[in-house]
C-alpha cells in the first residue's frame, strides 16, 4: 500500500516511538526500569526482549512507509493499530486492576505510555486505517 499525507505521518511517528522505546529497553534494561520508577524485574532478559520486539515493530513500519519503491512491506496501519490497542488495554487493566507498589514517578511514566499509545492507536484509525479507500495503491 502506498501512504500519503497524515496516514504515512502517522506511521512515521509511530516508527520513532516504538525504535526509541525498543533501544531504550535494549541498552539499560534493569537501570532503566529502576530509573523510570517501574515495576522491577529479576534479570534483564523481558526487558531486552520486550526491547526487541518493540524496535523491531519500529523497523517494520519504517519498512512499510519507505520499502513499498523496493516493494517491501513491513507493519501497515491495521497492525500498527492492532499492536497499540491491545498493548495499551492491557497495560490500563494492569494498572487499575492490580495497582502496583511504585512510586508517583512510575505511575506516570505507565499511565503516560497508555495513553500516548492508544491515542495512536485511536488517531490512527480515525484516518482510515482499518479501512483502505478506493484511492490507495495496493502492492501485487
Amino acid at each position: 500500500m502506498i501512504y500519503k499525507g497524515q496516514q504515512k505521518a502517522l506511521l512515521i511517528i509511530d516508527g520513532w516511538i516504538n525504535l526509541v522505546l525498543g533501544i531504550l529497553l535494549l541498552a539499560s534494561p534493569l537501570g532503566l526500569i529502576e530509573w523510570l520508577g517501574l515495576p522491577p524485574a529479576s534479570t534483564g532478559f523481558y526487558p531486552s526482549i520486550l526491547g526487541a520486539v518493540i524496535l523491531g515493530i519500529g523497523i517494520a513500519l519504517f519498512i512499510e512507509v519507505y520499502g513499498t519503491a523496493r516493494l517491501l512491506g513491513g507493519l501497515g496501519l491495521s497492525g500498527a493499530i492492532s499492536i497499540n490497542l491491545i498493548g495499551s488495554l492491557v497495560l490500563i487493566i494492569w494498572l487499575i486492576v492490580d495497582p502496583f507498589e511504585l512510586p508517583l514517578r512510575g505511575y506516570l511514566v505507565l499511565w503516560a505510555v497508555a495513553v500516548i499509545v492508544a491515542g495512536i492507536g485511536i488517531v490512527e484509525i480515525f484516518k482510515g486505517g482499518l479501512k483502505q479507500s478506493a484511492n490507495e495503491t495496493v502492492r501485487m
